[in-house]
């Protein structure tokens, strides 16, 4: 991986191609990044760099984290997180990395946290059928429905679609296009939609199954 960045979604618009078309984009406040660690082979076993992103106040931050912050040279920052590129030695503490890594027309993998939804039915989190509502089927048409045979296997099997806790799932979408970088504002417009409500922090890599 050569580019990496976490962001903070924003919101969705429209943006319009010189031909009229409409392109709706996420908006995406890719960055400032800085480089809190640098991990080497000889040191820790394998190569990565350790950023931070989303600035927040001093006594809100412990004190290991606290005292990795001074030692990279930078402020305190609220997130941080792991990154594996395969040019990791080429970073410096304190570096920033900024929304200008990445070019219009790239590919990119963003990942994020859905939206929780909290305790649903089959329907809403498994998409399924409501029962009849006819021929004695009721009270209650939205359950799951037959569980199984009663004698063989007795048992329900694993994996069987059931109601329970909807949402706050890690999910990555692939294969997104930047429409457009703001370099000065450190904005990302990138086109469709991305995982997760406005505000949730999101990570945006590049692609790696690129469609033809």
């Amino acid at each position: 991986m050569k580019k990496a960045i976490i962001g903070k979604k924003l919101g969705m618009t429209q943006v319009f191609t010189p031909d009229g078309l409409v392109i709706p984009v996420t908006v995406v406040e890719a960055g400032p990044c800085p480089v809190v660690q640098v991990k080497n082979d000889e040191k820790d076993g394998y190569s990565a760099v350790v950023v931070a992103f989303d600035k927040q106040k001093a006594h809100r931050v412990n004190k290991p984290r606290t005292g990795a912050f001074k030692k990279a040279g930078v402020e305190t920052y609220r997130l941080v997180k792991e990154l594996k590129f395969d040019n990791s030695s080429e970073y410096n503490l304190g570096q920033e990395i900024k929304a200008d890594i990445f070019a219009e027309g790239d590919k990119v993998d963003v990942s994020g946290t859905t939206r929780g939804r909290g305790f649903t039915g089959v329907i809403q989190r498994w998409n399924a059928h409501r029962l009849k509502m006819t021929h004695g089927t009721g009270p209650v048409h939205r359950e799951v429905g037959s569980m199984g045979a009663n004698s063989t296997p007795s048992r329900v099997f694993k994996n069987k679609h059931m109601p329970g806790h909807y949402g706050v799932e890690r999910v990555t979408m692939q294969n997104l296009e930047i429409v457009k970088v703001d370099s000065e504002r450190n904005i990302l417009l990138v086109k469709g939609c991305v995982p997760g409500p406005k505000g949730s922090i999101v990570t945006i890599r590049e692609a790696k199954k690129v469609s033809k």
